[in-house]
Order: C-alpha cells, then structure tokens, then sequence
C-alpha cells in the first residue's frame, strides 16, 4: 500500500500545474503567477517598511529582532523568504525543482506545485495551532516533505527547526522543548517511537505528522502527510498572507542546533536576512549559476540538520532555481554513488568523510585491479596531479595529460557519477592533503567553504575563480575576516564580520555575549592565517589545541594527518597529551563498513589488507592485528610515526606512545558527530584507561 508520501507526489504527476495550484489554495488560485502579481504590492510595502537602527546585533529571543550588518559592501534590500521564494517564482515557477525516487521511477515538482504546497502546509500548520515564532521540528531523512515543511513553517510564521535522525529520543526532547515545537513532522515509523516516548513532557507539542509510513495505530494529533495537507482548507489566504507580510527580514526563521561536542546543543538563530543574503551571495561566490543561464542539479543526502546542507540545498535551491534530487536514505551506506550516476549533477557539496570514503572506494577497487589497469591509473593520475600543482609545462606533456584524462581519468569521473560536475565543494571540516591531492589527481579540484552553524553556513568559500590549494578562499562580498591574538607565525583567531553572522543562541544570553566581542565581531574559537592577497587558511580550533605540562602549544590536526597519509592502513588518529609531559596517540584500522548499519566491521578494507601484505603480515582482521599485536604490522606502524617524528616541528611534537584500538571510530559508537567530525572529549571519556595507560609511572 503507497504511503502519504507517495500518494502525494503520485497526485502531483498526474494533475496539471493550474490544477494544483487549485487544489493547494481551495479554488481561490487559478494560477501561481497570479498569486504574484497579486501580492507584489505586499511585498514592496514589506520591503519599504526598513529596520530600527536602534535594534542590537544580537538576541537571545525567538522573537527579537536585530539590527543588520549593512554597509557600503553589502547595500542590497534585505528581504524575507517569501519574498525570495515569490521572486524565484515569477522567473522558474514552470521549471522542475524537487525530484523524488518512488518505485524506480523519477517523480518530479514545479517552482509552481512547490510554492503551492508550502503553502498549503502553512495553512495546516496554522490550522494545528502553530503560534508567531515557536518551531516546526523536522525528524527525517532529506525529501520534498522535509522541504515543504520547512517552507511552509517559514511562511505560518514558526521557525523550522532540524533534528538529526541518529538523535537519541532525550536529544530530541531538548531541542523540542528548547524551541517550543508545536508540531513535530517526522520520516517514519523509527522516528515517531521517539517522540511517542517523550510527548507526555512536551507541554507545547500539539500535533505530530509522519510523512512517510503509514500510521498502524490512531492516536489523537497524529496524521499522515496526506490528511496534513488537507487540514489548513479554511484557513484563507488573507489570513496566511497578513502572517507572511508582517514578517521582517531581521526577525529569526530558522534554528541550527549545533552538536553539543562541549556541552549542551545550542540553538542557533538565523533571521530571513541570514538565509536570503547568504542564498544570494555566498552561491555566487562559489559560482552557482541561476536558472536563466543554466539550470543545476543536485543530490541532496548530507542531513538537513545541518546548516551546511540546508543553505545549499533548500535555500539556495530556491534562490536560482535548482533541480533537486533527493538520494536514497542509505545514501552515505553505499547507495549515493549510484544516484550520482543516474543524475550526473552540475555541482556537488561533501564532507571531507565522504570523499575520503570514495578515496578510499576507488583505491580499494585499484588493488583489486590488474597490474596493467593499475600501471594506467597510476600514471594518468600522476600527469594529472602534476599539471594541477604546476599550472606551466611543457605542450607535449599537456598532450599526454589530455590523453591521459580522455582514455582514463574521465572514465572514472563517469563511474563516479561527475561527468557534468563543474564544481566539487567541501565544507564543515578541513580537507587533509592526501584527499585533496589523490582528487586533483582525477582532475577534481575540491574547493572548501569555511564557515559555522553561526555564519549561516560559508562565509568564506573558493571557487573556479577564487582558489588557492589548503586555503578555504576568501571571505563572500559584503563578509569580512580578521584575526586576533595573532602568534608570532600570523596565526590568530578567526573572527567574522557581515549578513551571514547569526542573531544569537537561542534562550542563551550568557552564551550569546560570549560569542562576540565588544564590537559586533563573531569569534569562532577557531585558528587561522591570512595570506597577502586575503586568501584563509585554517590552522586548528582553540579548543583542540593541545598544551602540555611544559607549557607548548601543539596544534593536534597536521600531526593526525601526517599519520594517516604515511599510513594507508589508519583510519583515524588522535593526538593525545594536554597537560601532560609527552605526545600519545590512538589509533583505529580501516575497516569495511557493514552495509545495514554503516557501523565499522572487524574485516580490513582491500587497502588495508594490500598494506598488511607488503609487510609480510597475512592478517585480513582487526581483531587478529590488536589481539596478537602483530609484529610486522606493529613494526611498520612504529617505522611511520619515526618518519612523522622527524619531520616534527620540534621534540614536543613528536608522538612517543600509542595504541591500537579494536574497532573504528563511529556515529553510533560516539566518537563522531553527524557530519562525522571527531568528538575529542567524547574519545578520552570513552578510552579514559587506554589513554591514562600512556602516563603511567
């Protein structure tokens, strides 16, 4: 039996854009164009009505306003996401804009049937009982419902709040509470035994929706995606209307909690003007192309969560026009490669895991290869990294280099699903060297936006036109960098300037003024350099930084990533040694990734195995490795922290200890966070003995 979901995007395909637009506003609409000429007046008299001077640069208030970061550099009309949705849809309203996998076939909306939509969900939100600046908390993987929510929830005048899928059933209570969810939409049935458990202590929660199964037991205020959408019918346009033209471009619309590594989530609070602005110009700066000039297509899999995901998925989608195509829920288990493939997308954003896990795919299948098929890959790799770090040589060697990527590299550009793939990014952690070089060796060139939750995702970005290697660009137009408490090096802490800047922590005015200085400026905790021309490198985060007993500051990152790229078998290495006397490390294998759970397994990757054969080790097990403490393999572990040692700024950053821990880090385990990064304090809690062992006497 198809789900709400699925009659739902199945209703859309087989009635016309007109039809739609009827069904979504009650008989009131005749088309979606109509609905913008008759509105434009509206929005022209919102847009004209400005913004108290008086008004802070931050809050702690869901329904505070502040006072925006304009000036010479970024003078543009601020505007609200309706109004950005309104403009987008007099230019794209009949082009495709969300597509969807349902029983093998692409289903696929209009501008036109998206806007309708959203805002019939704005309709039944209010119709739930959603009141002026409380949240609509979204519980799912990335589909055209998650989409809709989120836009319809912008339009009632709620603020649309992520929640990660692998967020444990408390984790959702404090986001909920914190946020005062009136209605929770949520994926499946997985997701709604969470809330099941915790809506008895959610006083605000009124109503929730499940969009994907169907519901197997009835229970008050809970309703299919389908009987959602219907309920809002006498709710009528003026009334949504006079809710979307009070809204002010400096009021808060959407709510990024960030992962709690060091304590409790933060909510952190994102105005009309954080989203628009940054949809506008920091997509420019990374060279997405507006509809008119060209039409680029996406896959959407990162969590929505996620500011990252969000900005350049749904909001900048929206702004130029994007055709977005949804991957499958198991996307980062094995399935991405294969949407990739099918949809051969114009742009696309990972994590540095993500490519280091399709590094680690292709190497995999190299070693599985002939010695022919390798010799190949290895040569025209070869060319190609060589042509990418040294822009001159010789017109013979660029004529091998093209063969090269003809006959070779574009073959597994193709198999990679890249074919139409101008611009590669990477965001919300720092690339390591090995990945960025094994990439250009395919002729990809990944550039890294930098940024936080708090910057509205990027706010310095590199690009086709902007690009320096290991740097993370330059700040956007209208954003502005500087660093303070700089090191004798130039090194200091990074601090932002500009319309992407945040409004503040949600119920957290402690935390908010800690977060800028006397002047305005955001300080990120994080450490970095500038070069001459303004390009921006990041070095290391504050709180990483590992200071010893005798006082020396060691930066843990570079001396991580020197291990990993001298060691093909390690996966993840952690420096160990603040206020202690020496450097320790610890040390997890690569291993294959169960296919169901995407939990680490105890076999060794083809990688993995291929290093422990040139060793002389036959082992095919991490469990052989660590119970045995292999010697060949132990050996050749030492041999290459040696080589890391003596290439160590100094003694105090040379790794004197380590160990090998029997299992990968993980999601599930806890040692990474949603988009994969490394909870450090997470890590010494969990391997207190194994750390504490390092020091003993």
């Amino acid at each position: 039996m198809p789900n709400s979901g699925e009659r739902l995007m199945k209703k859309l395909q087989h009635e016309n854009a007109t039809n739609v637009s009827e069904s979504c506003e009650n008989g009131t609409f005749s088309d979606a164009q109509t609905v913008c000429r008759d509105l434009l007046p509206c929005l022209e008299e919102t847009q004209d009505e400005g913004i108290e001077p008086t008004e802070s640069l931050w809050t702690s208030f869901a329904d505070g306003r502040v006072r925006l970061r304009i000036d010479n550099s970024c003078p543009q009309t601020p505007i609200t996401v309706h109004q950005m949705f309104k403009e987008s849809l007099e230019k794209y309203g009949s082009l495709n804009a969300l597509a969807s996998k349902k029983n093998g076939r692409w289903e696929k909306i209009t501008f036109s049937e998206y806007y309708c939509l959203s805002r019939k969900a704005a309709k039944s939100f209010l119709k739930l009982g959603l009141e002026r600046f409380h949240s609509v908390a979204i519980l799912g993987f990335n589909s055209p419902e998650w989409f809709i929510s989120a836009v319809g929830a912008v339009f009632a005048g709620g603020i649309v709040t992520g929640i990660y899928t692998t967020s444990s059933p408390e984790a959702c209570h404090y986001i909920a509470h914190d946020s005062k969810t009136n209605i929770m939409v949520v994926e499946n049935q997985k997701q709604l035994d969470k809330i099941m458990q915790i809506w008895n202590r959610l006083p605000h929660l009124k109503a929730v929706v499940l969009y994907k199964d169907s519901i197997p037991e009835r229970h008050p205020n809970l309703y299919t995606m389908e009987e959602f959408l219907d309920l809002g019918d006498d709710i009528s346009d003026t009334t949504l209307d006079d809710i979307i033209n009070s809204q002010k471009p400096n009021q808060c619309c959407v709510l990024i909690y960030t992962s709690g590594t060091t304590g409790k989530p933060k909510g952190a609070m994102l105005s009309h003007d954080n989203i628009t602005w940054t949809s506008a110009h920091c997509s420019k700066a990374g060279d997405m192309q507006p509809a008119e000039v060209q039409q680029e297509s996406i896959v959407s899999y990162l969590p929505l969560s996620h500011i990252a995901a969000q900005i350049y998925d749904l909001w900048t989608g929206i702004k130029w026009g994007e055709q977005v195509y949804f991957a499958e829920p198991d996307a980062l288990k094995g399935s991405l490669i294969n949407t990739l493939k099918e949809v051969q997308p114009t742009s696309h954003m990972g994590v540095p895991r993500v490519w280091e896990k399709i590094m680690e795919k292709l190497k995999d299948a190299s070693a599985q290869s002939g010695f022919m098929k390798k010799r190949m890959l290895s040569w025209a790799m070869s060319l190609s990294l060589e042509r990418n770090l040294n822009c001159s040589s010789s017109d013979l060697k660029q004529f091998w280099t093209r063969l090269a990527d003809y006959f070779v590299l574009a073959k597994i550009r193709n198999a990679l699903g890249f074919s139409s793939c101008q611009k590669h990014f990477s965001g919300a952690a720092p690339l390591n060297t090995e990945t960025l070089y094994f990439f250009l060796g395919l002729n990809i060139t990944l550039y890294e936006a930098y940024g936080m939750s708090e910057t509205t995702g990027p706010h310095c970005l590199s690009g086709p036109y902007i690009y320096r290697q290991h740097s993370c660009g330059k700040p956007a137009p209208g954003c502005k960098v500087k660093l303070v408490d700089k090191d004798t090096e130039g090194s200091g802490e990074i601090c932002f300037w500009g319309r992407t800047v945040f409004m503040g922590y949600l119920n957290m005015e402690d935390k908010t003024k800690e977060a800028f200085d006397e002047d305005g400026w955001l300080h990120s905790g994080d450490l970095g350099k500038l070069d001459k021309d303004g390009f921006l490198y990041v070095t290391g985060r504050i709180k990483d930084l590992i200071i010893t007993a005798g006082g020396e500051n060691v930066p843990p990152i570079p001396i991580e990533d020197a291990v990993k790229k001298e060691l093909p078998i390690v996966s993840n290495a952690m420096v160990i040694g603040d206020k202690k006397k020496f450097l320790a490390m610890l040390l997890t294998l690569k291993s294959v990734l169960d296919p169901d759970t995407s939990d680490p397994t105890d076999i060794l990757t083809e990688q993995a195995r291929d290093f422990c054969q040139k060793t002389g080790s036959k082992a095919t097990k991490v469990s052989e490795i660590v119970a045995t403490r292999d010697q060949a393999i132990y050996q050749a572990i030492q041999e290459g922290i040696n080589k890391v040692n003596m290439n160590a700024t100094n003694r105090v950053h040379c790794i004197q200890k380590w160990i090998v821990l029997p299992r990968d880090f993980s999601i599930s385990g806890g040692e990474l966070g949603p988009t994969m990064k490394l909870k450090r304090l997470t890590v010494l809690e969990k391997y207190r003995s194994e750390v504490d062992s390092f020091y003993e006497e």
